[in-house]
């Protein structure tokens, strides 16, 4: 889990970093709650997210926003930090050109910021989205909203009421081309005090569903990426060719298609160039 420190907008971004294994390993960003509110990369369940993905073969990154750890810069009240943000995707991207798949993850407001970024990346394919605060921000930037994606709330949170969180997902299940998840972990309150392990194995059931196997290298080469059941996270089994998982919603390439019409719908109402979408 070597230390790393990007260039960002106000200087240096502090991150933690693991690199997956394979060419082609797909990456993810994570994204920490609120830095006025003692949110850091450290983060319990920003922790808990970053291993989830790792144990799935992802190239990962967590970092501090501006004025966090060592991170330089002050508190920008989101707007700076969502060019933090994009900032770690680029170092990210930098040192994983051939990354098959790229997806975003947070936490609280790090979630706010995340679909904020998935709305400027068309690369973004997936997201998973902890506790967003519905009741604080404004999220109706998510139109539409371009990926699929798990939303994760608990049912005892007394900062983000699940009920504002149950509006936004009733709003986004009604966008052609998509599927949100809606997981909500009974008992759970905002921090999933004492519920990490049920985050962990929602998070983990999830991206068991819908991550396809990756395509073999080299005419046929190499070694399958490995799922991990819930549970027994040490334990590495192939699913079988019945059970082996796929995007939700039609496949890859209908996921890839609703990511391009999304963009192009949001673009042309932006008056912007088409931009490429990567498979």
């Amino acid at each position: 889990m070597p230390e790393v420190i990007m260039n960002g907008p106000e200087g240096r971004l502090e991150g933690r970093y693991q690199h997956g294994e394979g060419p082609n390993a797909p990456i993810a960003l994570m994204l920490h709650p609120h830095p006025q509110h003692g949110g850091t990369m450290n983060n319990k369940v920003v922790y808990a997210l970053y291993h989830v993905f790792a144990q799935h073969g992802f190239s990962v990154l967590r970092f501090n926003f501006r004025g966090v750890g060592r991170s330089q810069g002050k508190f920008d009240r989101g707007e700076g930090e969502l060019s933090d943000a994009a900032a770690a995707l680029d170092w990210l991207q930098t040192y994983n050109v051939n990354a098959s798949a790229c997806w975003i993850a947070g936490f609280s407001f790090g979630a706010w910021i995340g679909m904020q970024l998935l709305m400027r990346r068309p690369e973004i394919s997936g997201f998973i989205s902890i506790a967003p605060p519905a009741n604080i921000y404004d999220f109706s930037f998510l139109a539409p909203c371009p990926s699929s994606g798990l939303v994760v709330q608990g049912d005892k949170d007394d900062v983000v009421p699940h009920e504002a969180v149950a509006k936004l997902i009733q709003k986004l299940s009604n966008q052609r081309d998509i599927k949100i998840e809606y997981k909500i972990l009974k008992g759970a309150n905002h921090f999933f005090s004492d519920h990490l392990d049920q985050l962990k194995d929602a998070v983990n059931d999830y991206l068991v569903k819908v991550l396809p196997m990756p395509a073999r290298g080299g005419g046929g080469g190499g070694a399958s990426r490995r799922l991990f059941h819930p549970g027994s996270p040490a334990r590495a089994v192939e699913p079988s060719a019945g059970e082996r998982p796929r995007y939700a919603g039609g496949g890859r390439q209908a996921e890839r298609q609703a990511r391009e019409r999304a963009h192009r719908e949001i673009g042309e109402g932006l008056g912007l160039e088409p931009i490429a979408v990567p498979a």
